[in-house]
């Protein structure tokens, strides 16, 4: 019965986790759906989309309107000279700066569409960690409860052999204290399943829990994973890296383009009367070209080199921490498993133990304390094979994210 009850502890969760029918990617829909950051990073895309679109504009920018009126009667004359001017004009792209400005408001709507590749596949590891936290937090209280109601029947067992004389005041009180610490035990997992589950139901939206139980090596292998390599250029924080190498460089072009300030051509009418003559009108073109300086143009492309140069640094070390964390994501897989195999078999010779030493108790072979030290140390043995179980499917969930399946 102990090794029944305690491997109930292990898979009752599990079983209604499954009966919910929620999957770890509708969880992740539900989270991303939410998720703050994609509504940033959305109203950014868009943003920049926008500003490609205006790029392709005939003009560098919008008109400027000009009027000018002048008389004499500032300087004190009183010949009657009138003069009214006024006119419009507009910049004009400078060779191949038009294309460059679109091409860097494009590059810059790829790269925080990266970017929300990269939001998204940190939701996704956040499901994983919290939903994991509730299956181990579910499963520690399971096996609290089991725990503290076998030593209560224990007690009631020692308080029966004391009234008739089998066993000791000192008995008693050592199953008292054990209750005592398997009822804080109790309180505890409580706590960390309030905790838990509270924590993944502000991150989906809803109260429930994903089935990450259902993943194991069928489902890795079914996926095919690809080589180290294949999985770190498509890491969409080395997309998103690139990509930003991408938009610095379109900057430093933009740059070389933009060599002098956009001259602008416009026209322009003058309306004017001088002193002894009727009303006189002229319309002309008016164009007005701002020489290259050093004092603008040395700034702007060392700010674009710049630049450049931290996008390339960041994609180097994206790259070094995503070959790092793939190394880690592919070991500690194996590891989860090894364990979670070893685990198994400790946790059900640990309860085979607890039940020769509970039979032996019985027909009082062996101390009340060696029958508890056994127990304890089964339940403790079936704890880390819990860890060792949930740390697997996680692993496994985690290869599948590094491997692009939930994007």
């Amino acid at each position: 019965m102990f090794v029944f009850l305690f491997f109930l502890a292990s898979f009752g969760f599990s079983s209604e986790v499954k009966a919910e029918n929620f999957t770890f990617t509708q969880a992740v829909e539900d989270a991303w759906s939410i998720d703050p950051d994609r509504n940033e990073l959305t109203t950014n895309y868009h943003s920049a989309s926008r500003r490609a679109v205006a790029a392709r504009s005939w003009f560098a920018g919008g008109p400027t309107v000009s009027g000018q009126y002048f008389d004499d009667h500032a300087i004190g004359s009183n010949e009657g000279y009138t003069t009214y001017q006024g006119g419009v004009s507009v910049p004009f792209w400078l060779p191949g700066q038009g294309s460059a400005t679109v091409g860097v408001a494009r590059a810059e709507a790829l790269t925080i569409q990266e970017r929300l590749h990269v939001a998204r596949m940190a939701v996704a590891i956040r499901v994983l960690d919290t939903s994991a936290n509730v299956v181990m937090a579910q499963r520690r209280l399971a096996i609290a409860r089991i725990q503290k109601d076998t030593l209560e029947k224990i007690r009631a067992s020692v308080i029966h052999g004391k009234h008739i004389g089998e066993m000791t005041l000192a008995d008693q009180q050592i199953i008292a204290s054990e209750i005592a610490n398997a009822a804080n035990e109790y309180s505890q997992s409580e706590e960390q399943v309030e905790t838990a589950t509270s924590a993944l139901r502000i991150l989906l939206g809803r109260p429930a829990v994903p089935d990450i139980l259902s993943f194991d090596n069928v489902a890795l292998a079914h996926h095919g994973l690809f080589s180290a390599e294949a999985l770190e250029n498509n890491d969409p924080r080395v997309r998103a890296a690139r990509q930003a190498v991408h938009t610095a460089e379109a900057g430093v072009h933009l740059a070389k383009t933009s060599f002098m300030p956009n001259p602008e051509v416009g026209v322009a009418a003058v309306h004017e009367k001088q002193y002894g003559s009727p009303w006189d009108d002229r319309v002309g073109v008016t164009v007005s070209i701002p020489l290259p300086s050093d004092v603008r143009n040395v700034p702007m492309e060392a700010d674009a080199r710049n630049k450049l140069a931290a996008a390339i640094s960041q994609e180097q070390q994206a790259r070094r921490n995503v070959r790092q964390e793939l190394a880690q994501v592919f070991s500690h897989l194996t590891a989860t498993k090894d364990m979670f195999r070893n685990s198994v078999l400790s946790a059900e010779n640990m309860n085979r133990r607890a039940n020769e030493m509970n039979r032996s108790w019985q027909v009082g072979e062996t101390s009340l304390v060696e029958l508890l030290r056994a127990r304890s140390a089964a339940s403790s043995a079936l704890q880390l094979r819990n860890q060792a179980e949930v740390a697997w499917h996680a692993a496994i969930i985690r290869t599948l994210i590094a491997a692009g399946e939930f994007q």
